[in-house]
């Protein structure tokens, strides 16, 4: 009797990455909404049970995105954290400015983003993913504070939830500054924050 052979982690790795890419570039031509799986399949040049053997729907590929997104973001902020000496403020959230811009590029991942916010706002499939990639995100900016406090940079009574919420208030308006308006880069970041901490 023969066994089927065993599919390898890499093979798997691989056809999810060729859904994911596939459904960022419709998301990226034709928005969360005007996307239907059918486009998904098409793009990504895989049969429905072959993309339903992955993702059970639309929402669950946008999860898988902004999951991914989060990880690439935040491992920077751990990055920085772990560090023996802690990057002066201005260098912490130009090096950060850097990576997201760098995946805001034609084909970057983040561009999605700003309709993964809206889209979280009424719909409850993906609201309480949103909200935890947020929160998690926001923890990071809080660390960062507190490490901050303890070498000395913030004053002793500060409140790291406070400061890691406003720091964290920086990620979405220059997502949607670079989106948008494109006048607003790594650079201009890193002189406000100089500007507004010397």
């Amino acid at each position: 009797m023969s066994l089927m052979p065993k599919v390898s982690e890499e093979h798997l790795e691989q056809r999810r990455r060729q859904i994911l890419d596939a459904a960022r570039r419709c998301f990226d031509r034709k928005g969360f909404h005007q996307t239907s799986m059918q486009d998904v399949f098409t793009e990504s040049g895989l049969s429905a049970g072959a993309v339903y053997r992955y993702f059970r729907s639309k929402e669950d590929i946008v999860r898988a995105i902004g999951v991914e997104n989060q990880r690439i973001v935040t491992g920077l902020l751990e990055e920085m954290l772990n560090e023996d000496t802690l990057p002066k403020l201005e260098d912490v959230i130009g090096r950060f400015a850097e990576r997201v811009e760098s995946l805001l590029g034609s084909d970057g991942p983040l561009r999605l983003a700003p309709a993964g916010w809206v889209e979280a706002m009424y719909n409850p499939a993906l609201g309480p993913t949103v909200r935890d990639l947020f929160t998690d995100t926001r923890t990071w900016w809080t660390k960062l504070a507190e490490r901050m406090r303890d070498v000395g940079r913030l004053p002793a009574d500060a409140d790291p939830r406070a400061v890691g919420a406003t720091l964290f208030c920086l990620v979405p308006g220059f997502v949607i500054q670079r989106l948008l308006l494109q006048d607003v880069d790594a650079a201009t970041l890193r002189a406000g924050i100089r500007a507004l901490t010397n």
